[in-house]
């Protein structure tokens, strides 16, 4: 635990001033009525600005977990939540850009139309049937749309057994 907080900080320090103030600004416009603080609501719209997909309630909640019991999420806590988020982002590699090109209607996760179409250009020889098995191979809790965990764990599958 006190080693993560201290990974935090160290990764708070070494982000550059551009990225700091591109966090400020996202917040400042998502605080409409200059509150203070986001919420919930606001909070989702910040992400889906700042990495170009809506998060789940999961997610969020998750995020919010993590803070004191407040209104919402304050200036100081947004910008170290977006430099986390950011940090793990990086180390992730191309999944969130794979994820976003098969989202082709940015709706923050996949539906079976979605993964034809992406499997036609990536993998024309690939029978339907093939595709539609991959589909609900990945989606792991059978709910028809596949999330980006989903998505993420189909594509890390494997790795850490090598």
């Amino acid at each position: 635990m006190f080693r993560a907080r201290g990974l935090c900080l160290r990764q708070e320090r070494g982000v550059p001033e551009c990225e700091r103030s591109k966090f400020i600004k996202i917040f400042q416009i998502c605080d409409e009525d200059k509150k203070g603080y986001l919420s919930r609501e606001d909070l989702k719209v910040a992400i889906t600005m700042l990495f170009g997909y809506k998060p789940s309630k999961i997610e969020v909640d998750s995020m919010i977990s993590l803070l004191p019991k407040t209104s919402g999420v304050t200036l100081g806590e947004f910008v170290r939540m977006m430099i986390q988020k950011k940090a793990a982002q990086m180390s992730i590699g191309d999944e969130r850009q794979i994820f976003q090109v098969f989202d082709a209607h940015c709706r923050g996760y996949l539906t079976i139309e979605d993964f034809k179409r992406a499997f036609r250009h990536v993998a024309p020889h690939l029978s339907e049937q093939t595709v539609l098995e991959a589909f609900r191979e990945v989606d792991q809790d059978s709910d028809g749309m596949i999330c980006y965990k989903e998505f993420e764990f189909a594509m890390n599958y494997g790795e850490k057994d090598e």
